[in-house]
């Protein structure tokens, strides 16, 4: 679930509380916390709406001027259920905290190899954290297509599992390309040690 920066500034204001998408089915649930460039915000609370229940505070409290502006955000999906969807700030993105890390031990080395191997494992492109994590060791702020072009991965599905990587904490997105976190070139120099 995508948001505008100005919605998502907004929201950890206070200001907006409500969000409103049109879908086939709910991509979300009461209780769902979602990773946001600001940190994390959660649902409380969703529930289908007819058009003809959306009043103009609705509109205001999701960010928009009046009601007209909403529906005309959501008119570029013609089908499906307007969802009507109670979000708030909910705290700092903890992977934060995680790839600022500048000790590793030895256990969390072991375990975050594991991690990656079990990422390894289960992709049907076969080895590919540790190509991808080099990649962005020797091309700081490379967009994604560019860290395709050079591992030969599909750029959407690279977006997607560098994501993975950013979760461990190793990695660091940033508007233009990815980095590798404190933690994660830590980790890779404690792997270069091993060998």
């Amino acid at each position: 679930m995508l948001f505008k920066q100005v919605h998502l500034n907004g929201i950890k204001h206070g200001e907006i509380t409500l969000a409103f998408r049109k879908w086939q089915k709910p991509a979300v649930k009461n209780g769902t916390l979602l990773h946001t460039s600001i940190g994390l915000l959660k649902v409380s609370r969703i529930e289908a709406v007819k058009e003809c229940n959306i009043v103009e505070k609705d509109a205001i409290d999701a960010g928009f001027k009046n009601k007209e502006q909403l529906m005309k955000s959501l008119s570029a999906n013609t089908a499906g259920t307007i969802f009507k969807i109670h979000v708030a700030y909910f705290s700092e993105d903890p992977r934060i905290e995680l790839r600022e890390q500048t000790k590793v031990s030895t256990l969390q080395a072991a375990e975050l190899k594991a991690a990656l191997e079990r990422l390894d494992r289960y992709s049907k492109q076969g080895n590919w954290t540790m190509k991808v994590l080099h990649s962005i060791e020797e091309n700081p702020n490379l967009h994604a297509i560019g860290i395709a072009q050079l591992t030969g991965f599909e750029k959407e599905w690279l977006k997607i599992n560098i994501r993975k990587l950013k979760n461990l904490g190793l990695t660091i997105s940033h508007t233009v390309g990815y980095e590798l976190s404190p933690k994660g070139k830590v980790f890779l120099n404690m792997l270069s040690t091993e060998k």
